[in-house]
């Protein structure tokens, strides 16, 4: 049995001793430190990695760590939300995202065209030049192929950005898949939408793509996923290892509550009772916010898996 023991800081420590620490004074930094523990376990174990994660963490400058965790090689396959193609594309082409408060007067906000994401701030200018950039690019991809499914799209629009921090470019760099089985809940959507008004013959196929989903995993693969948030792009990615026999590892990092029934909300043991995640498996449900929780996780798992060989490319210096 283990036992808490007292923290106390020491000058120069890392953030996988901290982590180290957590697994010792109680509660959810408990559950974090079986989150790096697991993620480290299902890269010892060569899992395909089923990395989700919703919009609003592509909005935070995590954006950026989700892309550098794909080309350190972390990440097998990517399922999210519109909203995060949207503002991937957007920060690639220069869109920059103010910081405010929780408790900005919203109607101002409203009136002056800003609109509130938490405490971040996504202009409507940004989404009107989102607009101008997504209609020559739509363009180049209507060129080359009609009929698409999304994570093809998606793959498309990736190959046409240059930068190194958007999760576009490194997956389709990586030649890692994004699923975003909701393309049309959200601008992109509208625009795919409008787009197919003047050209009748452009199909992005949903069904066709969770073929895919469904067949980038087999029953003989060790799955792992990393489902950051919840939704549809949680789901997504526990229904196909679900079909393909269960997770062996899994780690949920949410705000929502089991409580509540949701998805979102739902644990990693929960997901036991689906076949989701296999019964013996090791996992770790954290109750945080996901713009704290994560980094310090992952990084405690990336500075362990680097002494092993275990990632993929150049680690950056400090």
């Amino acid at each position: 049995m283990a036992y808490v023991q007292d923290f106390t800081w020491t000058s120069g420590i890392t953030v996988g001793e901290l982590v180290k620490h957590f697994g010792a004074i109680g509660y959810q930094s408990v559950e974090l430190a079986r989150a790096k523990e697991t993620i480290v376990k299902m890269k010892r174990a060569s899992s395909k990695i089923f990395l989700t994660f919703t919009s609003n963490m592509v909005t935070t400058g995590l954006r950026g760590f989700f892309a550098q965790l794909i080309k350190l090689g972390m990440a097998d396959v990517i399922v999210t939300t519109a909203g995060a193609i949207e503002e991937d594309i957007m920060k690639a082409m220069g869109e920059r995202f103010p910081i405010g408060t929780f408790s900005m007067d919203d109607v101002e906000l409203h009136e002056r065209g800003d609109n509130r994401v938490g405490n971040l701030i996504i202009t409507n200018e940004s989404y009107c030049r989102l607009e101008e950039q997504l209609l020559p690019m739509l363009n180049k991809v209507y060129a080359k192929q009609q009929r698409l499914t999304v994570s093809e799209l998606l793959r498309e629009l990736g190959l046409q950005l240059h930068d190194e921090k958007s999760i576009l470019y490194q997956a389709a760099k990586n030649d890692v898949p994004i699923f975003c089985p909701g393309i049309t809940d959200g601008a992109l959507g509208f625009h795919l939408f409008m787009y197919q008004q003047k050209h009748d013959d452009f199909v992005i196929d949903v069904v066709k793509d969770f073929k895919r989903i469904v067949l980038v995993t087999s029953h003989d693969d060790i799955k792992g996923v990393i489902a950051l948030g919840g939704g549809i792009s949680k789901h997504h990615a526990i229904l196909a290892c679900l079909l393909n026999g269960g997770a062996r590892y899994a780690v949920y990092m949410t705000t929502a509550r089991s409580t509540s029934g949701s998805m979102s909300g739902a644990t990693t043991n929960e997901a036991k009772s689906w076949g989701k995640v296999q019964d013996e498996s090791d996992i770790a449900t954290v109750i945080g916010d996901v713009a704290i929780t994560f980094p310090i996780a992952m990084i405690a798992a990336l500075e362990e898996l680097k002494q092993e060989g275990l990632l993929n490319g150049k680690i950056p210096a400090a």
